[in-house]
This record gives structure tokens, C-alpha cells and sequence, in this order.
């Protein structure tokens, strides 16, 4: 909604708002794209032109929601879910993102998947085989062994270190 009130006040008459993008009926002159520049970037927020950057935070959006926000990781192939997601070719996805960004979305999902991870043994409501099955990895080892690739820490390695950490501060 803050995007389109700033469109509104700008005088832009918006067709269509979603996350991350904006549909916009007539042409923008310079001088009003720079002012929206401007406008978004005092919100925190970046005016996108190239249709790869545009497509590159759709792919990261996507991927965040599905790990992060969603109750339950789809139990589908990950290319499959995030090429009906966009409407594209998984090939054409990957290439981009990885033109673009430089590495694999594979290794985008590990890294925020590894995230998760830390997310949920810091709450220490969940056993390491409770969260393995519940991010679908094939084993605890697998997780152990991506997490301690990524990390350089084994999972409960990365929990003991962060409980002594609190307890530190609790004495602060």
C-alpha cells in the first residue's frame, strides 16, 4: 500500500499492484522516474527496469516465501514449484539466476534452507530429525553435513555456541 500511495501523490495512475511490481498506465518522463527513484529509495525500496532484476526478485521472493512463510515446504521438486510459480521454464529461471547473481538457485535454497535451520534449533522446539523432516531432508546426516558446509558448524555445535552466547548476555 505505501507504493501506491507514493504513486498516487506523484500523480501515476497504477492499473495493477502487487508485490514487487507495478503496472503504470501512461509513459513516465525522466524527470518523474528520477522523483520515483527518489521516493522509493527514502521507503527502502529500489526501482527495477531490467526485466532480469525484476525476474531475479521474483525467483528470490518466491524461494523466501516457500522456505521461510510457508507452514509447510511444498513436498514437490523445487524447479517444478518455482516454474508454475512464474510461469516459466525452469531452465530459463536457472540460467538467468545464475547469470545474474552467480551461483545456482540450488544454492540460494540451501543457503536460506540452512537459515531455517538455525531459525529453528535457536527456538529449541524441534529435534534436529523433527526439522530435517520437516525442510524434507532425506536424512539427519544430509542436514548435518549441508549445515556444517555452509555453517563450518555442526548443528548442535552452532546451538551450544549460541546458548552460551544468551547466558553471556544474561550476565551483562
Amino acid at each position: 500500500m505505501l507504493v501506491k500511495q507514493e504513486l498516487v501523490k506523484l500523480g501515476f495512475k497504477c492499473l495493477h499492484v502487487d508485490l514487487g511490481t507495478v503496472e503504470i498506465k501512461e509513459e513516465i518522463s525522466l524527470e518523474k522516474k528520477e522523483l520515483l527513484k527518489r521516493v522509493l529509495l527514502q521507503s527502502g525500496l529500489e526501482l527495477l527496469e531490467d526485466s532480469k532484476h525484476i525476474l531475479i526478485e521474483k525467483i528470490k521472493s518466491v524461494i523466501i516465501e516457500m522456505i521461510h512463510y510457508e507452514d509447510k515446504i511444498p513436498k514437490v521438486n523445487y524447479s517444478s514449484y518455482i516454474s508454475k510459480k512464474l510461469n516459466y521454464d525452469y531452465s530459463y529461471l536457472s540460467n538467468t539466476f545464475s547469470e545474474v547473481k552467480g551461483i545456482t538457485i540450488q544454492q540460494y535454497i540451501i543457503f536460506h534452507k540452512i537459515e531455517k535451520v538455525k531459525e529453528l534449533l535457536l527456538y529449541d522446539q524441534l529435534t534436529l530429525t523433527e526439522i530435517s523432516f520437516k525442510l524434507h531432508y532425506s536424512s539427519v546426516a544430509h542436514l548435518s553435513n549441508q549445515f556444517k558446509k555452509v555453517t563450518g558448524l555442526s548443528p548442535s555445535y552452532y546451538k551450544e555456541l549460541k546458548l552460551r552466547r544468551n547466558k553471556n548476555l544474561e550476565y551483562l
